[in-house]
Formats: structure tokens, C-alpha cells, sequence
């Protein structure tokens, strides 16, 4: 069954190439969704996928891309969105569509 969640990664996440990243790995796994940076410094992920697929999911946005050092990954469970892809979110306000 599929489950959506809400990530927030916080640590030495931007200019690393963490969302570029993201992707890849999400696309990989086949988990939908969208990555953007937040104003604070954090990056934002929503990601819907089956539970299974969604922790190795977290494990990887644990560690992130090679140049990136995660300090913290807080996961809520929200409602389905039924995302038909995973986007990069580029500005800061922007919304991915479902």
C-alpha cells in the first residue's frame, strides 16, 4: 500500500547537489513527489511510494550526495497525493503538481 510522506533534511544540504540527487535515487526506487530547498537552509521532500521502498528512500536522504552532511531527517505521514512523477522544485514558493 502506498504511503505519503513529508521530509524535512536539515544539516549541510544546499549547494551539494542534494536535490539533483534526490531525484535520481527517487526515479531509481520509482517513488513520487517533489524536492525543494527551504528558505532556512533545509531541504523538503514529499514522497509517496510503498513502506518498503520508502525506507530505503530514507536511508539514502540520510546519507545524501557524497558532498552533503545530514544532521537530521524528520519524517510525518501526510494524505496520498498520487504524484505521477518526482520533480526539482526550483524557486522557493513554487508547488510541484500532482
Amino acid at each position: 500500500m502506498k504511503k505519503h510522506l513529508d521530509i524535512t533534511v536539515t544539516g549541510k544540504v544546499q549547494h551539494v547537489f542534494y536535490r539533483a540527487s534526490t531525484k535520481a535515487v527517487a526515479d531509481q526506487l520509482g517513488v513520487r513527489g517533489y524536492v525543494k530547498n527551504q528558505p532556512d537552509g533545509s531541504v523538503f521532500i514529499e514522497a509517496e511510494a510503498d513502506k518498503l521502498t520508502l525506507d530505503m528512500f530514507i536511508d539514502w536522504c540520510k546519507e545524501g550526495p557524497e558532498d552533503a552532511a545530514v544532521a537530521a531527517v524528520e519524517t510525518h505521514e501526510g494524505e496520498l497525493k498520487n504524484y505521477r512523477n518526482f520533480e526539482v522544485v526550483k524557486k522557493s514558493g513554487a508547488q510541484a503538481q500532482g
